[in-house]
């Protein structure tokens, strides 16, 4: 149940990922994100979200390796990182519920819960 958990919260971070690369390329999105206060994000907030798929993809190398598919980190760094990535996903889901834009509470509040759920399902196992 553990590589599942993690095989699906690493699908999720990589849509969100390219969710963040069609925010920097420009599209009409920005509602969904950063507040929603842009449609098309300006130069700022597209470096933000440059940030955002780095930080992504060590997510999902905590993920993984807490789930023992890699072995890139000692078992303490994964350990520990499992539980700051399932607060980390914990907060968003207040931020994201308390965001001034509807969309982004309606989108990613719920993605927040289920990746805090599942990184937490990661954690205890």
């Amino acid at each position: 149940m553990t590589l599942a958990a993690a095989v699906f919260a690493c699908l999720i971070l990589l849509a969100l990922a390219v969710f963040q690369l069609l925010l920097i390329g420009g599209r009409p999105i920005g509602r969904f994100a950063w507040g929603g206060q842009h449609d098309v994000l300006p130069r700022n907030l597209r470096i933000g979200s440059m940030v955002s798929i780095v930080l992504y993809a060590v997510f999902m190398v905590v993920i993984l390796e807490r789930a023992g598919v890699t072995n890139v980190f000692p078992d303490a760094v994964a350990q520990v990182g499992i539980w700051v990535l399932t607060a980390y996903f914990a907060l968003g889901i207040l931020l994201n519920g308390i965001s001034r834009s509807k969309p982004e509470r309606n989108l990613m509040t719920p993605v927040c819960i289920v990746l805090a759920g599942l990184c937490l399902l990661i954690a205890v196992s």
